[in-house]
């Protein structure tokens, strides 16, 4: 017979599930989203679908591993301390979604087993201390090379590519026959079509990424324990992250989308690439991704690249040049134009602050996306440490 704290356990799993899906969906496909590359329905579906691969294939290894690495003994995973380690993961990122930010899931399952390993004394602090080296030096890696790509080479990139939209749909559905068949539109060009491709199927190799890592974040505690059998909790784990895409991952679509900036589907690309290449990286070695973080930081560092074009790096250094540093910097430059060296663009040409990325909404993501982990990871040790319960 099925006992109630199991039922209890799986419900909290796919609760967390279904916040990962609200979090994850936006870094994913919030730069095609913002660019009218896909709508948000169709993303949520090909968050669903890639996700689901990820977690089948290659995700029930790092389910196999997680609450084996952080801790040095995995006795503490017992069935009630894995509910309430699922518990505080799903709040914790329940509390980000909320706000519109989409927190680092990874960041936040860490910090809730850290909070369980600390308590009970049997944290690896080598192990933690890796992954934490890496969380902060990967937003920045992702920072600079997307500067260097906005400072030097996004114009040109963007002569070459021309992903402007067209006014029209990229598709048409035929329904005359049984089956609806897509058509490309007839003002849809070329490259506009190549483009949208382009940043979607980035988008799904980082929702298939998310899927072999983040999976892991809601069921391994309860497949650690040995309460959930692997396939099924990969089933509930899919099925949750689905309706978290087509549900409260609306409004993290909407703020990595157009609410941190309005994304020309050139800069669509280079973030979804930068953003990917780095998360693959990481998990070869690895390390649990935070591409929520690396994601805002490549569109920061892009726009921040774009809007000092006008400057030479000196004049950035010495703080004048002229040129105020605009945050609208990733307007695109027109086709086959001629462009001038760095230092010497017209500053007219940069336009007046606002659709690169808000500060305000910018400040809000990078100040939620440390806060959400920090109340799982207080939350867990606090409960652990002084609730008789858990007996640790």
């Amino acid at each position: 017979m099925i006992s109630v704290l199991l039922v209890a356990g799986v419900l909290v799993s796919m609760f967390v599930a279904y916040n990962i899906g609200g979090s994850t969906t936006g870094p994913a496909f919030g730069p095609a989203v913002g660019a009218d590359a896909i709508s948000k329905p169709v993303a949520a579906a090909l968050m669903g679908v890639c996700f689901f691969v990820g977690a089948w294939t290659l995700g029930r290894n790092v389910v196999t591993k997680l609450g084996t690495e952080l801790v040095t003994d995995t006795g503490v995973f017992t069935l009630e301390a894995s509910i309430a380690v699922l518990f505080f993961i799903g709040v914790a990122l329940l509390v980000g979604n909320v706000f519109g930010v989409p927190a680092s899931t990874s960041m936040t399952a860490v910090g809730a087993i850290a909070g369980l390993g600390l308590a009970g004394g049997v944290l690896d602090l080598a192990v933690m201390g890796e992954i934490v080296i890496w969380w902060v030096v990967s937003p920045i890696v992702g920072f600079w090379v997307s500067l260097i790509i906005g400072r030097y080479f996004y114009a040109r990139l963007n002569g070459m590519v021309a992903m402007e939209r067209s006014s029209g749909p990229l598709f048409d559905v035929d329904r005359s026959g049984i089956v609806p068949i897509p058509r490309v539109h007839r003002t849809t060009n070329r490259r506009e079509l190549g483009g949208t491709v382009t940043v979607v199927a980035i988008g799904c190799l980082m929702a298939f990424s998310s899927g072999t890592s983040n999976i892991a974040n809601a069921v391994a505690p309860l497949v650690g324990s040995g309460a959930l059998a692997m396939n099924p909790a990969i089933v509930f784990g899919g099925v949750a992250v689905t309706v978290g895409a087509f549900t409260i991952a609306r409004r993290t679509l909407e703020t990595m989308g157009s609410d941190i900036t309005e994304l020309p589907l050139t800069a669509a690309i280079v973030v979804a690439s930068v953003s990917s290449t780095l998360v693959v990286f990481l998990s070869a070695l690895g390390i649990p991704a935070s591409f929520v973080i690396i994601a805002t930081m490549s569109i920061v560092g892009l726009g921040w690249g774009r809007a000092t074009r006008p400057m030479t790096v000196r004049d950035v250094a010495a703080g004048d040049g002229g040129a105020p540093v605009s945050v609208d910097a990733l307007a695109a430059d027109e086709e086959g134009e001629d462009l001038p060296p760095i230092g010497t663009e017209d500053a007219d040409d940069i336009p007046e602050p606002g659709s690169l990325f808000n500060p305000v909404t910018t400040a809000r993501v990078v100040l939620m996306q440390n806060v959400v982990p920090a109340i799982a990871t207080v939350g867990s040790y606090l409960t652990f440490r002084f609730v008789p319960l858990f007996g640790l």
